[in-house]
């Protein structure tokens, strides 16, 4: 999708747009039943939402190619994934409004548990708590490296940003985090001969890191991904003539929302208040992109009934949503997070737009299987904020 071409037809109007995104929402059958997530939940209020929608299945990057969470989102925003990549430690430190200068070097940490030949046993530490995050970021900000400023900055449970400052640095480096178990964490390489200095310090740092944390259970290592500098993007207030809000309570998506340019509004850390902050602040803004993660969390745990239960909560909260009478409201996600798989998929995800102007189709529940039925089709991610400004009389006719 051309941003300049969609900026050339933006047409100012009062009315109001709401974007949900349900993280990881897609899924697949159960070996036992049949039946995805989405299939199984009690889910009676997305469904009734569907049966007044127009329906559909969103591809985020391309055909057998997995998303992250960014990739994602970006495509949800209306950019192109493949040509606006941004890396994972951007994003988290935008998140905590970390002050990011030009030339930094970002990353995204996990603390890990390792056995004792140093093989990965859990990516996540077993989710630990928040506070222990914060409390082993202090310990690692001891670690001296020659010839770079390190910055530890606790996230959210197990994650955290690792930050490097110096003149010459190089985001271009692989990861240290092979997304696998039963395996060491592999060092950095320079992916470019610029990096080579720069993978140098990483690898320093993630050694210090280990002998820090040798005795810590379970968080008793680290591991990096998600590498890069900062970078301007084009401003979606601008070409989309939104005074957009984002309100998310995981720091990584407000990070995305800043990095685009939309305001991010403080909420609490559960949907409930997220949905308290879109009503307090219905009138100020034309634009709202609102986040779950719930159901993310508990796809990439494995768990099928945990993700069927989140499900179920976030269907509850869409009278509420509703009672605010949004001109357009679009429920989806960012990618796939099929519990069978217990990772990210590479699956397009149902998608419902609603509108007084959407043209319902037959769709009657909002389901993969039912969803690929609708009228919409399978379509890239990025043609989403099209027709989203479409529906909410926002853009003018191209052409004679």
């Amino acid at each position: 999708m051309d941003l300049e071409l969609i900026r050339s037809l933006v047409v100012p109007n009062t009315t109001k747009l709401v974007l949900l995104s349900l993280d990881g929402l897609g899924g697949l059958p159960h070996p036992d039943t049949g039946k995805s997530e989405l299939e199984t939940a009690r889910i009676p209020n997305l469904h009734a939402l569907a049966a007044r929608s127009a329906c559909g299945l969103l591809r985020h990057v391309a055909p057998g190619i997995t998303p992250g969470s960014g990739p994602g989102h970006l495509g949800l925003f209306g950019y192109d994934p493949l040509r606006y990549q941004v890396g994972r430690g951007i994003l988290e430190a935008l998140g905590i409004d970390f002050e990011l200068r030009a030339g930094d070097v970002a990353a995204r940490g996990n603390f890990c548990s390792v056995d004792r030949s140093g093989r990965i046993t859990d990516r996540r530490a077993g989710r630990i708590s928040t506070d222990l995050c914060v409390t082993l970021c202090q310990r690692l900000r001891a670690i001296r490296v020659p010839g770079a400023k390190l910055f530890v900055e606790p996230v959210k449970e197990h994650r955290f940003v690792l930050v490097l400052r110096r003149t010459g640095l190089s985001g271009k480096l692989s990861e240290t985090d092979p997304q696998a178990l039963g395996v060491p964490p592999p060092p950095v390489r320079a992916l470019a001969p610029a990096a080579r200095r720069t993978a140098t310090l990483v690898n320093r740092f993630v050694a210090a890191a280990r002998a820090v944390l040798s005795r810590e259970v379970p968080a008793n290592m680290v591991l990096l991904r998600g590498f890069d500098q900062l970078r301007r993007l084009p401003s979606f207030p601008k070409i989309f003539a939104l005074k957009a809000a984002a309100i998310a309570a995981y720091p990584m998506y407000r990070g995305l929302a800043r990095l685009v340019g939309m305001e991010v509004l403080k909420t609490g850390a559960t949907f409930a208040d997220e949905v308290a902050t879109l009503h307090q602040h219905r009138e100020a803004y034309d634009f709202f992109f609102l986040h779950y993660k719930d159901t993310d969390k508990a796809g990439e745990d494995g768990d099928f009934a945990a993700k069927v239960a989140a499900l179920e909560r976030l269907d509850a909260f869409i009278p509420e949503i509703l009672t605010l009478k949004p001109d357009v409201l679009v429920v989806t996600g960012d990618h796939a997070t099929p519990a069978v798989l217990k990772a990210h998929g590479w699956q397009p995800v149902p998608v419902l737009l609603w509108s007084a102007f959407c043209g319902a189709d037959a769709v009657t529940l909002f389901t993969e299987r039912a969803c690929a039925a609708g009228s919409l089709g399978v379509f890239p991610a990025q043609q989403l904020m099209p027709l989203i400004l479409a529906n909410g009389l926002r853009l003018s006719k191209f052409g004679a």
